[in-house]
Protein backbone atom coordinates (compact mmCIF):
# COMPACT_ATOMS: atom_id res chain seq x y z
CA UNK A 1 0.00 0.00 0.00
CA UNK A 2 0.91 3.41 -0.69
CA UNK A 3 1.21 5.45 2.43
CA UNK A 4 0.81 9.54 1.02
CA UNK A 5 0.60 11.93 4.87
CA UNK A 6 -0.64 15.24 3.99
CA UNK A 7 0.41 17.67 7.03
CA UNK A 8 -2.00 20.06 7.48
CA UNK A 9 -5.82 20.40 7.42
CA UNK A 10 -6.65 23.73 6.45
CA UNK A 11 -7.70 25.27 3.20
CA UNK A 12 -4.59 23.70 1.56
CA UNK A 13 -4.46 20.12 3.25
CA UNK A 14 -7.78 19.55 2.98
CA UNK A 15 -8.43 20.20 -0.48
CA UNK A 16 -5.13 18.00 -1.33
CA UNK A 17 -6.03 15.19 1.12
CA UNK A 18 -9.89 15.19 -1.16
CA UNK A 19 -8.47 15.57 -4.12
CA UNK A 20 -6.28 12.26 -3.59
CA UNK A 21 -8.99 10.49 -1.96
CA UNK A 22 -11.09 11.11 -5.26
CA UNK A 23 -8.40 10.41 -7.51
CA UNK A 24 -7.13 7.21 -5.92
CA UNK A 25 -10.09 5.56 -4.00
CA UNK A 26 -9.83 2.69 -6.43
CA UNK A 27 -6.25 1.88 -5.77
CA UNK A 28 -3.97 0.48 -2.85
CA UNK A 29 -2.78 4.00 -1.05
CA UNK A 30 -4.44 4.92 2.16
CA UNK A 31 -3.91 8.72 2.78
CA UNK A 32 -3.45 10.41 6.54
CA UNK A 33 -4.15 13.88 7.07
CA UNK A 34 -2.33 15.52 10.48
CA UNK A 35 -3.59 18.59 11.89
CA UNK A 36 -3.70 19.80 15.73
CA UNK A 37 -7.55 18.73 16.15
CA UNK A 38 -10.78 18.14 14.49
CA UNK A 39 -12.18 21.29 13.96
CA UNK A 40 -11.71 23.11 10.42
CA UNK A 41 -10.76 26.36 10.67
CA UNK A 42 -12.43 29.18 8.31
CA UNK A 43 -9.17 31.34 8.42
CA UNK A 44 -10.60 33.73 6.00
CA UNK A 45 -13.62 34.73 8.56
CA UNK A 46 -11.64 34.33 11.65
CA UNK A 47 -12.47 38.19 11.94
CA UNK A 48 -15.94 37.59 12.20
CA UNK A 49 -15.29 34.95 14.96
CA UNK A 50 -13.02 37.72 16.63
CA UNK A 51 -15.86 39.90 16.90
CA UNK A 52 -18.42 36.89 18.67
CA UNK A 53 -20.19 35.41 15.24
CA UNK A 54 -21.19 32.02 14.98
CA UNK A 55 -19.48 29.74 11.93
CA UNK A 56 -20.30 26.74 11.33
CA UNK A 57 -18.75 23.66 13.42
CA UNK A 58 -16.63 21.77 10.50
CA UNK A 59 -15.17 18.98 11.79
CA UNK A 60 -12.35 17.33 9.34
CA UNK A 61 -13.47 13.86 10.08
CA UNK A 62 -17.08 14.67 8.04
CA UNK A 63 -15.21 15.69 5.01
CA UNK A 64 -13.04 12.60 4.63
CA UNK A 65 -16.07 10.41 5.55
CA UNK A 66 -16.44 7.35 3.72
CA UNK A 67 -12.78 7.41 1.63
CA UNK A 68 -9.20 6.24 1.98
CA UNK A 69 -8.08 9.49 3.97
CA UNK A 70 -7.95 9.09 7.87
CA UNK A 71 -7.11 12.04 10.09
CA UNK A 72 -4.68 11.72 12.85
CA UNK A 73 -4.87 14.56 15.52
CA UNK A 74 -1.78 15.89 17.17
CA UNK A 75 1.21 18.22 16.92
CA UNK A 76 4.38 17.69 14.03
CA UNK A 77 7.27 18.05 16.09
CA UNK A 78 9.54 15.95 13.63
CA UNK A 79 10.28 14.87 10.02
CA UNK A 80 12.75 12.63 9.09
CA UNK A 81 12.93 12.55 5.30
CA UNK A 82 15.78 9.97 5.38
CA UNK A 83 13.68 7.87 7.16
CA UNK A 84 10.76 9.10 5.43
CA UNK A 85 8.99 9.57 8.87
CA UNK A 86 6.80 11.87 10.71
CA UNK A 87 7.01 12.58 14.34
CA UNK A 88 3.67 13.79 16.33
CA UNK A 89 3.26 14.43 19.61
CA UNK A 90 6.87 13.75 20.59
CA UNK A 91 6.05 10.06 20.92
CA UNK A 92 3.90 9.03 17.65
CA UNK A 93 5.92 7.88 13.99
CA UNK A 94 3.88 7.82 10.92
CA UNK A 95 5.34 6.51 8.07
CA UNK A 96 5.21 7.81 4.31
CA UNK A 97 5.69 6.99 0.70
CA UNK A 98 4.86 10.55 -0.47
CA UNK A 99 4.41 13.26 2.20
CA UNK A 100 2.51 16.36 1.04
CA UNK A 101 3.88 19.24 3.45
CA UNK A 102 0.92 21.83 4.06
CA UNK A 103 1.30 23.09 7.49
CA UNK A 104 0.71 27.11 6.34
CA UNK A 105 1.96 30.18 8.45
CA UNK A 106 1.35 31.64 11.54
CA UNK A 107 1.46 35.68 12.61
CA UNK A 108 4.87 36.95 12.19
CA UNK A 109 5.28 38.27 16.14
CA UNK A 110 8.90 37.85 16.67
CA UNK A 111 10.26 41.15 15.00
CA UNK A 112 9.29 43.80 17.22
CA UNK A 113 9.65 43.77 21.05
CA UNK A 114 6.27 42.76 22.78
CA UNK A 115 4.17 41.71 20.24
CA UNK A 116 4.16 38.48 21.40
CA UNK A 117 3.41 39.18 24.72
CA UNK A 118 1.22 41.64 24.75
CA UNK A 119 -0.91 41.20 21.37
CA UNK A 120 -3.45 38.86 20.51
CA UNK A 121 -3.01 36.87 16.85
CA UNK A 122 -5.26 35.64 14.24
CA UNK A 123 -3.88 32.20 13.87
CA UNK A 124 -6.65 29.99 14.43
CA UNK A 125 -9.90 29.67 16.05
CA UNK A 126 -8.74 29.68 19.65
CA UNK A 127 -7.05 32.83 18.76
CA UNK A 128 -9.81 34.67 17.42
CA UNK A 129 -11.94 33.37 20.44
CA UNK A 130 -9.70 34.69 22.86
CA UNK A 131 -9.77 37.98 21.14
CA UNK A 132 -13.61 37.86 21.22
CA UNK A 133 -13.64 37.56 24.76
CA UNK A 134 -11.42 40.14 25.43
CA UNK A 135 -13.09 42.77 23.11
CA UNK A 136 -16.72 41.89 24.93
CA UNK A 137 -14.80 42.92 28.04
CA UNK A 138 -16.39 45.48 30.28
CA UNK A 139 -14.01 48.25 30.63
CA UNK A 140 -12.17 47.51 26.81
CA UNK A 141 -12.56 50.89 25.10
CA UNK A 142 -9.53 51.22 22.44
CA UNK A 143 -8.27 48.62 19.73
CA UNK A 144 -5.02 48.86 17.61
CA UNK A 145 -4.58 46.85 14.61
CA UNK A 146 -1.29 46.23 13.62
CA UNK A 147 -0.38 45.84 10.23
CA UNK A 148 -2.32 47.54 7.45
CA UNK A 149 -2.48 44.46 5.07
CA UNK A 150 -5.67 42.31 3.84
CA UNK A 151 -6.20 40.79 7.25
CA UNK A 152 -5.52 44.01 8.93
CA UNK A 153 -8.24 45.73 7.29
CA UNK A 154 -10.77 43.31 7.60
CA UNK A 155 -10.09 42.77 11.05
CA UNK A 156 -10.33 46.69 11.99
CA UNK A 157 -13.78 47.09 9.74
CA UNK A 158 -15.77 44.33 11.51
CA UNK A 159 -14.59 45.32 15.20
CA UNK A 160 -15.46 48.35 14.55
CA UNK A 161 -18.71 47.44 12.52
CA UNK A 162 -19.80 44.87 15.49
CA UNK A 163 -18.47 47.26 18.52
CA UNK A 164 -19.52 51.01 17.54
CA UNK A 165 -18.47 51.77 20.91
CA UNK A 166 -14.48 51.03 20.58
CA UNK A 167 -12.10 53.07 19.49
CA UNK A 168 -9.85 51.09 16.42
CA UNK A 169 -7.01 52.38 15.21
CA UNK A 170 -4.90 50.40 12.22
CA UNK A 171 -1.31 51.13 12.04
CA UNK A 172 1.00 49.93 9.44
CA UNK A 173 3.49 50.63 7.31
CA UNK A 174 1.49 50.54 3.88
CA UNK A 175 -0.99 52.80 3.07
CA UNK A 176 -4.77 50.38 3.49
CA UNK A 177 -5.32 49.44 -0.08
CA UNK A 178 -1.80 50.96 -1.84
CA UNK A 179 -2.12 47.67 -3.63
CA UNK A 180 -5.49 48.58 -5.45
CA UNK A 181 -6.23 51.11 -8.17
CA UNK A 182 -6.93 54.75 -6.72
CA UNK A 183 -10.86 54.54 -7.73
CA UNK A 184 -10.61 50.83 -5.19
CA UNK A 185 -8.58 52.51 -2.69
CA UNK A 186 -10.69 55.24 -2.48
CA UNK A 187 -13.85 52.98 -1.87
CA UNK A 188 -11.65 50.96 1.25
CA UNK A 189 -10.75 54.49 2.64
CA UNK A 190 -14.19 55.60 2.54
CA UNK A 191 -15.63 53.04 4.06
CA UNK A 192 -13.01 52.74 7.38
CA UNK A 193 -13.54 56.38 7.34
CA UNK A 194 -17.34 55.61 8.00
CA UNK A 195 -17.01 52.65 10.19
CA UNK A 196 -14.74 55.43 12.56
CA UNK A 197 -11.17 53.72 11.79
CA UNK A 198 -9.01 55.72 12.21
CA UNK A 199 -5.14 55.02 9.89
CA UNK A 200 -2.02 55.71 11.28
CA UNK A 201 0.77 55.05 8.20
CA UNK A 202 3.97 54.20 10.31
CA UNK A 203 6.24 51.48 10.96
CA UNK A 204 5.48 49.87 14.58
CA UNK A 205 8.58 49.86 16.68
CA UNK A 206 7.55 48.09 19.98
CA UNK A 207 3.95 46.61 21.43
CA UNK A 208 3.36 47.81 25.04
CA UNK A 209 0.77 46.41 27.82
CA UNK A 210 -1.52 49.76 27.17
CA UNK A 211 0.18 51.48 23.91
CA UNK A 212 1.38 50.64 20.29
CA UNK A 213 4.32 52.84 19.96
CA UNK A 214 5.87 53.55 16.28
CA UNK A 215 9.26 53.69 15.43
CA UNK A 216 9.27 57.79 15.26
CA UNK A 217 8.37 57.72 18.45
CA UNK A 218 4.14 58.29 18.11
CA UNK A 219 2.61 56.40 20.98
CA UNK A 220 -1.17 54.89 20.34
CA UNK A 221 -2.92 54.31 23.89
CA UNK A 222 -4.76 50.57 23.75
CA UNK A 223 -6.28 48.21 25.60
CA UNK A 224 -6.43 45.77 22.77
CA UNK A 225 -3.47 45.09 20.64
CA UNK A 226 -3.99 42.35 18.00
CA UNK A 227 -1.09 41.76 15.66
CA UNK A 228 -1.57 40.94 11.63
CA UNK A 229 1.69 42.10 10.58
CA UNK A 230 3.64 39.63 8.35
CA UNK A 231 3.62 35.44 8.26
CA UNK A 232 6.53 33.63 9.50
CA UNK A 233 6.43 29.72 9.16
CA UNK A 234 7.57 26.14 10.60
CA UNK A 235 11.47 25.43 11.49
CA UNK A 236 10.76 21.97 11.09
CA UNK A 237 11.36 21.52 7.60
CA UNK A 238 14.95 23.39 7.76
CA UNK A 239 15.70 21.57 11.21
CA UNK A 240 14.81 18.58 8.48
CA UNK A 241 17.31 19.13 6.28
CA UNK A 242 14.57 19.64 3.28
CA UNK A 243 15.73 22.74 0.93
CA UNK A 244 13.90 26.12 2.40
CA UNK A 245 14.56 29.60 1.38
CA UNK A 246 15.64 32.96 3.47
CA UNK A 247 11.81 32.69 4.88
CA UNK A 248 12.19 29.11 5.63
CA UNK A 249 9.72 28.03 2.58
CA UNK A 250 9.93 24.63 1.25
CA UNK A 251 12.35 25.45 -1.97
CA UNK A 252 9.78 23.81 -5.11
CA UNK A 253 10.63 22.71 -8.50
CA UNK A 254 8.03 24.03 -11.35
CA UNK A 255 5.49 20.35 -9.86
CA UNK A 256 5.83 21.53 -6.54
CA UNK A 257 8.00 18.66 -5.66
CA UNK A 258 11.03 19.37 -2.98
CA UNK A 259 14.18 20.49 -4.73
CA UNK A 260 15.82 18.31 -2.32
CA UNK A 261 13.94 15.21 -1.64
CA UNK A 262 11.59 14.76 -4.75
CA UNK A 263 8.90 12.34 -2.44
CA UNK A 264 8.02 15.41 -0.39
CA UNK A 265 5.71 17.98 -2.13
CA UNK A 266 4.75 21.61 -0.57
CA UNK A 267 2.10 23.56 -1.04
CA UNK A 268 0.61 26.69 -0.10
CA UNK A 269 1.87 29.92 2.16
CA UNK A 270 5.14 27.28 3.64
CA UNK A 271 6.27 26.54 -0.24
CA UNK A 272 8.51 28.64 -2.46
CA UNK A 273 7.15 27.82 -5.97
CA UNK A 274 8.73 29.12 -8.79
CA UNK A 275 6.13 31.02 -11.27
CA UNK A 276 6.41 33.07 -14.31
CA UNK A 277 6.39 36.23 -12.35
CA UNK A 278 8.47 35.13 -9.65
CA UNK A 279 7.63 33.24 -6.43
CA UNK A 280 3.94 32.73 -5.16
CA UNK A 281 3.34 34.89 -2.24
CA UNK A 282 1.05 32.65 0.02
CA UNK A 283 -2.93 33.13 -0.28
CA UNK A 284 -6.00 31.09 -0.49
CA UNK A 285 -6.31 31.74 -3.97
CA UNK A 286 -2.99 30.32 -4.59
CA UNK A 287 -2.66 27.94 -1.99
CA UNK A 288 -5.74 25.78 -2.89
CA UNK A 289 -5.07 25.07 -6.37
CA UNK A 290 -1.12 23.73 -5.38
CA UNK A 291 -3.10 21.60 -3.29
CA UNK A 292 -4.98 20.26 -6.07
CA UNK A 293 -2.20 20.28 -8.48
CA UNK A 294 0.37 18.26 -6.08
CA UNK A 295 -2.18 15.54 -5.63
CA UNK A 296 -2.70 15.49 -9.56
CA UNK A 297 1.10 15.02 -9.85
CA UNK A 298 1.03 12.75 -7.02
CA UNK A 299 -1.50 10.28 -9.13
CA UNK A 300 0.55 10.75 -12.43
CA UNK A 301 3.72 9.54 -10.55
CA UNK A 302 1.57 6.62 -9.01
CA UNK A 303 0.44 6.04 -12.45
CA UNK A 304 4.66 5.93 -13.56
CA UNK A 305 4.45 9.55 -15.44
CA UNK A 306 6.38 12.64 -14.87
CA UNK A 307 4.54 14.86 -12.85
CA UNK A 308 2.86 18.30 -14.73
CA UNK A 309 4.63 21.54 -14.04
CA UNK A 310 2.33 24.00 -12.29
CA UNK A 311 0.66 27.03 -13.97
CA UNK A 312 -0.80 29.84 -12.04
CA UNK A 313 -2.03 33.68 -12.54
CA UNK A 314 -3.34 35.55 -9.61
CA UNK A 315 -7.29 36.76 -10.79
CA UNK A 316 -8.26 39.24 -7.64
CA UNK A 317 -7.92 40.92 -4.28
CA UNK A 318 -11.12 40.55 -2.22
CA UNK A 319 -11.59 42.65 1.52
CA UNK A 320 -14.50 42.57 2.89
CA UNK A 321 -15.62 45.73 5.00
CA UNK A 322 -17.98 44.56 7.42
CA UNK A 323 -21.15 42.84 7.12
CA UNK A 324 -22.44 45.14 4.50
CA UNK A 325 -19.32 46.52 2.24
CA UNK A 326 -16.55 45.22 0.24
CA UNK A 327 -14.04 46.07 -2.42
CA UNK A 328 -12.84 43.34 -4.88
CA UNK A 329 -10.30 44.21 -7.16
CA UNK A 330 -9.48 42.22 -10.01
CA UNK A 331 -5.63 41.73 -11.20
CA UNK A 332 -3.70 40.89 -13.71
CA UNK A 333 -1.95 37.51 -13.70
CA UNK A 334 1.33 38.43 -11.99
CA UNK A 335 -0.76 39.92 -9.26
CA UNK A 336 -1.17 44.08 -10.18
CA UNK A 337 -4.22 45.52 -10.07
CA UNK A 338 -6.49 45.60 -13.22
CA UNK A 339 -8.68 48.86 -13.69
CA UNK A 340 -11.78 46.84 -13.14
CA UNK A 341 -13.17 46.66 -9.72
CA UNK A 342 -16.62 45.68 -7.33
CA UNK A 343 -17.80 47.64 -4.15
CA UNK A 344 -20.36 47.68 -2.31
CA UNK A 345 -23.33 44.51 -2.10
CA UNK A 346 -22.24 43.24 -5.27
CA UNK A 347 -18.53 43.03 -4.04
CA UNK A 348 -19.94 41.56 -0.60
CA UNK A 349 -21.50 38.56 -2.86
CA UNK A 350 -18.42 38.25 -4.60
CA UNK A 351 -16.08 38.18 -1.33
CA UNK A 352 -18.19 35.61 0.40
CA UNK A 353 -18.92 33.48 -3.06
CA UNK A 354 -14.93 33.01 -3.09
CA UNK A 355 -14.30 32.64 0.79
CA UNK A 356 -16.83 29.82 1.28
CA UNK A 357 -15.19 27.17 2.87
CA UNK A 358 -13.98 24.13 1.11
CA UNK A 359 -16.03 21.89 2.23
CA UNK A 360 -18.17 22.16 -1.36
CA UNK A 361 -14.89 21.81 -2.86
CA UNK A 362 -14.06 18.92 -1.23
CA UNK A 363 -16.83 17.07 -1.50
CA UNK A 364 -16.40 17.69 -5.49
CA UNK A 365 -13.26 16.06 -5.78
CA UNK A 366 -14.38 13.50 -3.87
CA UNK A 367 -16.93 12.47 -5.84
CA UNK A 368 -16.11 13.73 -9.27
CA UNK A 369 -12.42 14.51 -9.40
CA UNK A 370 -11.76 14.85 -13.18
CA UNK A 371 -14.40 18.12 -12.44
CA UNK A 372 -12.43 19.37 -9.86
CA UNK A 373 -8.95 19.01 -11.88
CA UNK A 374 -10.62 21.45 -14.88
CA UNK A 375 -12.11 23.81 -11.96
CA UNK A 376 -8.87 24.63 -10.64
CA UNK A 377 -6.70 24.57 -13.99
CA UNK A 378 -5.46 27.70 -14.95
Amino acid sequence: MHEIVVLGGGYTGLITAASLAGWTRRRDVHITVVNAGDRFTERLRLHQTATGQQLSDLRIPDALANTNATLTTGWVTAINPTAKTVRIDDSTELGYDTLVYALGGAADTAGVPGAELHAYTMDGWTDAQALARRLAQAGTKAVAICGSGLTGIETAAEIAEQHPDLDVTLIGRTRPGSDMTPRAARHLTAALDRLGVRVITAEIGEVLPDAVETIDGLRIATDVAVWTAGVRVSPLPAAAGISTDERGRIRTDGTLRSTSHPDVYAVGDAAAVPVSFGVLHGTCQSGMPTGVHAAWNIVRELDGRAPARFRFGYLHLPVSLGRGDAVVQFTRGDGSPHRWHLTGRAAVWYKETVSASPWPSAARMVRMPWAGRLAWRR
